[in-house]
């Protein structure tokens, strides 16, 4: 793993202490990294409306894309998890929305570290194509 990811990978350790997770004590940290350079961080927010719960992944794409960002390179996400930690089904579905290609450096506390794309994650991904732009 090269230099940018190791650093990648600690701001979404970094942002997983940040975890508001009272209720499964699931932590998850995300970083994102721009075309620009500009790493935006997000965690997990429950919510006792379970259905309202915001995953990390989505926190740090919101804060990008509220502060002007749409280009996306890479995101590392960080989990207490058995293995390294897979986005859900609609973070993957946000993720291929500004980047198929963009790499996903997927990881545990335990230091194992899968590398993707949120293309591979999301085979068959419905996109503006589906909607005839």
């Amino acid at each position: 793993m090269n230099r940018d990811l190791e650093t990648l990978l600690k701001a979404a350790r970094e942002a997983q202490r940040q975890a508001y997770a009272p209720y499964s004590h699931f932590a998850v940290g995300a970083a994102l990294l721009t075309a620009s350079g500009k790493v935006f961080t997000g965690c997990n927010i429950e919510n006792a409306s379970y259905g309202l719960t915001i995953c990390a992944e989505r926190v740090a794409v919101g804060s990008a894309v509220a502060a002007g960002e749409r280009d996306f390179v890479a995101m590392a996400v960080v989990a207490p998890s058995p293995g390294p930690i897979s986005p859900c089904g609609a973070c993957r579905q946000i993720l291929v929305e500004f980047n198929p290609g963009m790499r996903l450096i997927l990881a545990n506390l335990d230091g194992e570290v899968l590398e993707t794309t949120a293309g591979d994650l999301l085979p068959g991904a419905f996109t503006a194509r589906d909607l005839g732009l």
